[in-house]
């Protein structure tokens, strides 16, 4: 199973979906890394081999982030009315889905009832 490293943008509660189904989690919120850039929070996952799971959108530039140049990033797309449960629901249906290939070094995006993935080459 993966480790991910959660942005502050996620809700808490995620690391304990990820967690139920076998994943280990670093918060940088935990970590000392709260309001830190971008490239931070990308080194800090790269140092620990972790996939990145954030709602930011400017992970999914594959110009500053290039595909297979990471462990994987994972992007929630979801609406801000959704509640934390049906996300939480929503991101343990897809991520049952995923395998490890899915994940290292590509793009993932998750938005509900849809996954994409952009791969490396």
């Amino acid at each position: 199973m993966a480790l991910f490293v959660l942005d502050e943008d996620v809700h808490r509660s995620v690391a304990k979906v990820l967690e139920s189904l076998g994943h280990r989690v670093k918060d940088v919120r935990d970590e000392g890394l709260r309001g830190r850039s971008d490239e931070e929070i990308f080194h800090f996952a790269q140092a620990h081999k972790a996939v990145i799971l954030t709602a930011d959108l400017d992970f999914s530039y594959t110009i500053r982030f290039p595909l297979g140049s990471h462990h994987g990033i994972v992007i929630l797309r979801f609406p801000n009315e959704l509640s934390t449960t049906k996300i939480n629901a929503e991101l343990a249906k897809s991520l049952k889905n995923l395998t490890d290939q899915d994940l290292k070094g590509n793009l993932v995006i998750v938005s509900p009832a849809r996954i994409r993935i952009r791969r490396k080459r």
